[in-house]
C-alpha cells in the first residue's frame, strides 16, 4: 500500500510540472482574473492562485510563494533525471541545474522572509537572480548542444511564475531603497564585525584571518584549503584571506555558506588565480569559471583571475560572480571569450583591468564598472569583438551593465592589426539587454555603429543601450545604430538613474568596504 501511495504522489508531482494546457484555465474569481491579467503570464497565474488576495501586497507574496513551491517541485523532479543523462555533456548541464535550482529557491525564500528588513529594491534583486538562475540552467544544455532530451523533461512554469512576481509592484514600489542598512553597513554585517571591517580596509594584510603562500610561509599553500577552513568558522562575520604573491592553479567555488569572504592579494600583477576550463573542453560556461562566487558580501582586492583556455576554446570564464553586494577593487580579469561573468545580484568593480575578445563582460547582474581599463584582445580570424553581452531576459529585472569613467582600448596584441577586426561596445544576449556606457574614453578601435546585432532583429526594439558624455575617437554617436532601443542620453537626470547611488544603492553598502567610489554622474 505504501509503495502504491508513493507512486501515486510521484505521478502527481510529475504531472504538476507539465506545461499548462493551451486552453485558458477558468479563473477562481473575477478578482483573481483581474489581477492575473495584469501579469505577463496570466494563465499560469490563474492556474495556481487559489483565492482572491485582499490587497496587492498579499497578491505579490502569494505569487512568490507559489513560484517557490513550484521551484521546489522542479528541483525534486530534476534530481531524478540524473540517471537519464546519456553522455557527459548532458550530465554537466544537469549538474549545473541542480545547484542553480537550489540557489533560485534560496533567493525566493529571502524574498518571502518576514523577519528580513528588506526593501522592494532588495526583493526585485533576489527575484531577478532567481529567474537568472533558471535561465542559466537552460543555457547550459543549449551551449553544449544537448537540449533535445533532458531539457524538455525539466520544462515547467517556474520561470513564468517568477516573471509574474517581478511584474507585481507593491504599494511601496516607488520607494527606491528603504534604509535596510545601519551606519553604512549591510544588515548581514553584525555590530561586532563593523570596527574590524573598517580597520581591515586600512590594513588588510595585518588583520587577515588566514594567510595563503606557495612558499609555505602562510597557514596554507592553496586558496582552496583556506576557504575550507573558513567554511568551518563560527558565524558569518567578515573573514579575510591574504593570498601572497604567486600563480595559484586552482578552480574555486565560494558557495552560499561562505558569506563575507575577502580575498586580498599582493597586487593584480603578483597574485594570480588561474584555470583553463572552457566550453570547448566540455564544461558549461557557468562551470568553466576559474573562480565562481555565490556567497554574499564577497570582496576581492589586488588579485588577477585568469582563464588560459585561449580563444580557440570559445567560452572560458575567469571570474563568475553571483554574490550580492560584492566588490572587486584593483583586480584583473584575463581571458578571451566570456572572461568576466557578472552573473547576478548587485556588484561593483573599481580600478580593475579586464581583458577579452567576444562578449567578455557579460551576465545579468546589476553591475557598475568604474575607473576600469577595458582591453580588447586580438580574436580568432573569423571573430568580431564585443565588449559586453548583457543578459536581461525580463523587463522588470533591475539588472544591467554600467561602465562609467573607464577606458576602452586595444590591447597590445590587437594594436598592430586593429584595422583587421571589428570591435563593438556590445550585443544583446537577452531580450531586454541593458548596457550604459557613460563618461568613458572610447578609443578608435570601436566601430562607428557602436553596437552589434545578436541574431537578426532579436531584441533591437526591447533592449536599452545608452551612451552619455563619452570621449575619445571612438565615442562619436553620429554613425551609431538606429535601433529602437538605442539612445544617446543627453539628460544628467536620466544618466543619474545608472549611477552607483541609484542603480546599485551604493551609498547604502559601499562605504563599509573601504573601497573608493563616485556615487553620481
Amino acid at each position: 500500500m505504501a509503495a502504491k501511495l508513493a507512486l501515486f504522489l510521484l505521478f502527481i508531482a510529475f504531472c504538476s510540472l507539465l506545461p499548462l494546457p493551451s486552453l485558458a484555465v477558468t479563473a477562481n474569481s473575477s478578482g483573481t482574473n483581474m489581477l492575473c491579467d495584469q501579469t505577463p503570464h496570466p494563465e499560469a497565474c490563474k492556474y495556481f492562485m487559489n483565492h482572491v488576495p485582499s490587497e496587492k501586497s498579499e497578491f505579490r507574496k502569494m505569487a512568490v510563494q507559489i513560484a517557490m513551491e513550484r521551484a521546489v517541485l522542479g528541483q525534486t523532479h530534476a534530481k531524478g533525471l540524473g540517471p537519464k543523462c546519456r553522455n557527459e555533456r548532458e550530465k554537466a548541464a544537469w549538474n549545473d541545474c541542480l545547484s542553480l535550482y537550489e540557489n533560485a529557491i534560496i533567493e525566493l525564500n529571502k524574498t518571502l522572509e518576514t523577519n528580513r528588513n528588506s526593501s522592494f529594491f532588495d526583493q526585485q534583486t533576489w527575484l531577478s537572480t532567481a529567474l537568472t538562475n533558471l535561465e542559466t540552467c537552460k543555457a547550459g544544455f543549449i551551449e553544449l548542444g544537448v537540449s533535445d532530451f533532458i531539457l524538455p523533461l525539466m520544462s515547467n512554469n517556474v520561470s513564468k511564475l517568477i516573471s509574474n512576481s517581478l511584474s507585481i509592484k507593491s504599494n511601496a514600489a516607488s520607494e527606491k531603497q528603504r534604509a535596510t542598512y545601519e551606519e553604512g553597513f549591510p544588515s548581514w554585517v553584525s555590530r561586532n564585525d563593523r570596527r574590524k571591517l573598517l580597520q581591515a580596509a586600512a590594513s588588510t594584510t595585518a588583520s587577515a584571518n588566514l594567510v595563503v603562500a606557495k612558499d609555505g610561509s602562510g597557514n596554507y599553500d592553496t586558496v582552496q584549503a583556506a576557504l575550507s577552513a573558513a567554511a568551518n568558522r563560527k558565524g558569518t562575520g567578515r573573514f579575510i584571506i591574504y593570498v601572497k604573491s604567486g600563480v595559484y592553479n586552482e578552480n574555486l567555488v565560494i558557495g552560499k555558506n561562505l558569506k563575507n569572504i575577502m580575498l586580498v592579494g599582493d597586487g593584480l600583477s603578483s597574485t594570480i588565480i588561474s584555470g583553463s576550463r572552457s566550453v570547448g573542453g566540455g564544461y558549461t560556461t557557468f562551470n568553466s569559471a576559474t573562480v565562481g562566487v555565490i556567497g554574499d558580501g564577497f570582496i576581492a582586492r589586488g588579485i588577477t583571475f585568469r582563464n588560459t583556455a585561449g580563444a580557440q576554446n570559445h567560452q572560458a570564464v575567469a571570474l563568475r560572480s553571483g554574490s550580492d553586494l560584492s566588490v572587486f577593487y584593483q583586480c584583473g580579469f584575463e581571458g578571451y571569450q566570456d572572461t568576466l561573468y557578472a552573473h547576478s545580484q548587485r556588484q561593483f568593480y573599481q580600478e580593475c583591468n579586464i581583458y577579452g575578445t567576444v562578449d567578455f563582460i557579460f551576465g545579468n547582474a546589476a553591475a557598475v564598472f568604474q575607473d576600469c581599463n577595458i582591453y580588447v584582445r586580438k580574436p580568432m580570424a573569423s571573430q568580431e569583438n564585443t565588449v559586453t553581452a548583457q543578459g536581461r531576459s525580463d523587463p522588470n529585472q533591475n539588472t544591467g551593465t554600467v561602465i562609467q569613467s573607464s577606458k576602452i582600448m586595444a590591447n597590445s596584441d590587437l594594436q598592430p592589426v586593429v584595422s583587421s577586426f571589428n570591435t563593438f561596445l556590445g550585443r544583446p544576449w537577452g531580450q531586454y539587454s541593458r548596457t550604459i556606457i557613460m563618461e568613458t574614453y572610447i578609443d578608435s578601435l570601436v566601430n562607428s555603429a557602436g553596437w552589434l546585432e545578436w541574431d537578426g532583429n532579436f531584441a533591437l526594439s526591447t533592449l536599452f543601450y545608452g551612451e552619455y558624455k563619452n570621449s575619445g575617437p571612438g565615442s562619436s554617436t553620429s554613425g551609431r545604430v538606429k535601433w529602437g532601443g538605442y539612445k544617446v542620453i543627453t539628460s544628467a537626470t536620466e544618466a543619474a538613474e545608472f549611477s552607483v547611488d541609484n542603480f546599485i544603492a551604493g551609498q547604502s553598502w559601499l562605504p563599509a568596504t573601504g573601497v573608493p567610489f563616485t556615487g553620481s554622474v
